[in-house]
């Protein structure tokens, strides 16, 4: 990350039209804008646009940044605006599809909430992210603040409010700061705040299986890998009492683009001998890792070749030793974590 000193020298030289200068300049941050927008947008593709359309607009503005404040919070007032205009528009309309086309899928047990343009993010890319210092003002932890169940909650509230408690309570901005990045009153910001941190808690509330804001569970530990063993046990043996065990009564498991659920453990059992275990079925599983939870690529074996086919990747919400959610997403996010589209059919 450049120093104080560096930086002055890079934003003269790029706003002489240096475009080396201004990559060196944002290069630090483009990771971590990158989160920022796929947090407020709940895709990772509209994500890497916004972030895209942030550096240009910073390219052809940089005369306007009077360094009052950061260069960083100068660009997150872009990318926050630029993602917020990207949400008003309605580019980003409901893209509704049947979940599992080739079998008939049981009834659900209710519309859900996770929305159809939901996209996992894929831990690698989580690695680029400098580590920031939050703000005085943070509420969620880093961890949470990417998880699966925090960007669904998002994605519920109205895009003002989004992004007010995306800049306050993840970001750890002043109320001052999110009402200059927002240009509206500090006000507006706290009436905005109050209403979105009651709407995400009772949803993450919801989410957990436990009752509490936040999940009971820590990433990477020894619980979770041994979870995520047993799961993969169950699913290439095709057990479904093994992988049942697994899951919490309440569990929730849907499947964006369709905006269905399925919850409780009597709904989950339909869903996996209807469709993931049906008779001649047999898979093969590539755990990875999204929003700081387990993940998994899945294979269907093709039953005209000797090799398992891309079916889809799973992202699991765990408690304990339990999974209180499975979400399921299609086949077009695997090349986002180096899956390849075929596994070989033996081991």
């Amino acid at each position: 990350m450049p120093t104080e000193m560096d930086t002055t020298g890079l934003i003269a030289r790029a706003r002489a039209g240096d475009h080396t200068a201004f990559r060196d300049l944002v290069q630090g941050h483009s990771h971590e804008l990158q989160v920022h927008c796929y947090r407020i947008l709940g895709s990772l593709q509209d994500a890497e646009d916004a972030l895209q359309e942030t550096l240009v607009s910073a390219w052809r503005s940089l005369a306007e940044f009077g360094q009052r404040s950061s260069l960083r919070t100068w660009l997150y007032k872009i990318a926050t605006n630029r993602c917020l205009d990207m949400v008003r528009a309605g580019s980003r309309r409901p893209r509704i599809a049947p979940p599992v086309p080739e079998a008939a899928l049981p009834d659900p047990t209710g519309a859900g909430d996770t929305p159809p343009w939901l996209e996992p993010y894929p831990d690698v890319l989580l690695d680029h992210v400098v580590d920031q210092r939050p703000g005085p003002e943070t509420r969620y932890e880093t961890t949470e603040a990417i998880s699966l169940a925090f960007v669904t909650a998002l994605q519920l509230l109205p895009p003002r409010q989004r992004a007010a408690l995306v800049l306050r309570d993840v970001l750890g901005y002043h109320a001052a700061e999110v009402a200059q990045m927002l240009d509206a009153t500090q006000e507006s910001v706290h009436s905005a705040l109050k209403r979105a941190r009651a709407t995400i808690d009772s949803h993450l509330a919801d989410s957990s299986g436990t009752g509490s804001r936040r999940p009971a569970r820590q990433p990477d530990t020894a619980a979770e890998h041994r979870l995520v063993a047993r799961f993969t046990d169950a699913l290439e043996r095709a057990d479904l009492d093994a992988l049942i065990d697994l899951l919490v009564t309440d569990v929730r498991l849907s499947m964006p683009p369709a905006m269905v659920e399925y919850r409780g453990i009597e709904s989950a059992r339909r869903v996996f001998a209807a469709v993931t275990f049906r008779p001649g079925r047999s898979y093969r599983v590539v755990p990875s890792r999204a929003n700081g939870q387990p993940a998994f690529g899945v294979y269907l074996a093709d039953p005209y070749a000797s090799v398992h086919r891309a079916y889809c990747v799973l992202v699991i919400t765990t408690a304990g030793d339990h999974i209180t959610a499975i979400t399921c997403f299609g086949t077009n996010v695997m090349t986002r974590f180096g899956l390849p589209r075929t596994h070989p059919g033996t081991e």
